[in-house]
């Protein structure tokens, strides 16, 4: 990753670092701190999110997903002790997003992250039990970060 742009110890064993790989730095005030902060009490290990462009996530989900398509955010989990994972989030995606739900782009990156690091934690919402799992729990965590929703919310539980 290129541009780190901020990292922050978890109160409760997240850290979070926030990078770029754009052209242009993307920025993200306080998204490291505020993530590490949302995260549930027992999640642990280190987390790295990534802003990327479009173009990048399409590679990324079609090579890892097989879905030729842009897409928001996508987790990418470790089998390494102490790493939780990568979050990519794609930044022209989330500038779009934030524009349509009437909201900054640092909102956005927040809703995102938050979303992405359920995934590395092993949530899933491909299934009608697993997303109203994800959901509730996406709920308590967004509404303990002072999100007014979260993405499974947004789009209606659709995965």
């Amino acid at each position: 990753m290129s541009a780190r742009s901020g990292s922050a110890p978890g109160r409760r064993g997240v850290r979070v670092t926030v990078a770029s790989r754009m052209r242009r730095p993307v920025r993200a005030p306080g998204l490291a701190a505020w993530l590490a902060s949302a995260a549930p009490a027992f999640a642990r290990g280190e987390v790295v999110v990534a802003f990327v462009s479009d173009a990048h996530i399409r590679d990324l989900n079609r090579r890892y997903r097989g879905k030729d398509a842009v897409t928001d955010v996508l987790a990418f989990p470790s089998d390494e002790p102490g790493l939780l994972g990568d979050i990519a989030i794609a930044a022209g995606a989330a500038r779009r997003q934030a524009a349509a739900a009437g909201h900054a782009f640092g909102v956005e990156a927040r809703v995102l992250a938050l979303h992405g690091l359920l995934h590395l934690l092993g949530y899933d919402h491909e299934r009608d039990s697993d997303r109203d799992r994800m959901r509730a729990v996406e709920s308590r965590l967004r509404r303990k970060g002072g999100l007014r929703e979260g993405l499974i919310e947004r789009e209606g539980g659709a995965p």
